[in-house]
């Protein structure tokens, strides 16, 4: 099984870490960003052990997450492995994470 990451989910990762690196320095930035990458390598062998994502669930592609530091990283299964199709800042309104507008702000 091999982990694979969305346009979204890799274009809001990059933000996160140009956040970071300007407001805390890069060592700090590439800290986190290590963690988010680590953190999703036990999906490899345990696709299911991260709690279900209720705010997604009306989609019914089972979307599932992992927390890391102050951020959901959301996936589901696909035929291919394990997609992130998000990575979710848990400090906003999680009524955003369905927001279909939602775009990185780059």
């Amino acid at each position: 099984m091999k982990i694979i990451w969305s346009d979204f989910s890799s274009e809001i990762l990059i933000e996160i870490f140009q956040y970071y690196k300007e407001k805390a320095g890069y060592s700090v930035a590439q800290k986190i960003k290590s963690n988010i990458f680590q953190s999703t390598k036990q999906l490899i062998k345990h696709p299911t052990s991260g709690q279900i994502e209720l705010t997604l669930e009306n989609l019914g592609e089972g979307h599932r997450y992992l927390v890391e530091g102050n951020y959901k990283i959301i996936y589901k299964r696909v035929k291919e492995g394990i997609l992130i199709t998000d990575i979710f800042d848990t400090r906003q309104d999680p009524v955003k994470i369905n927001d279909k507008n939602r775009k990185p702000s780059r």
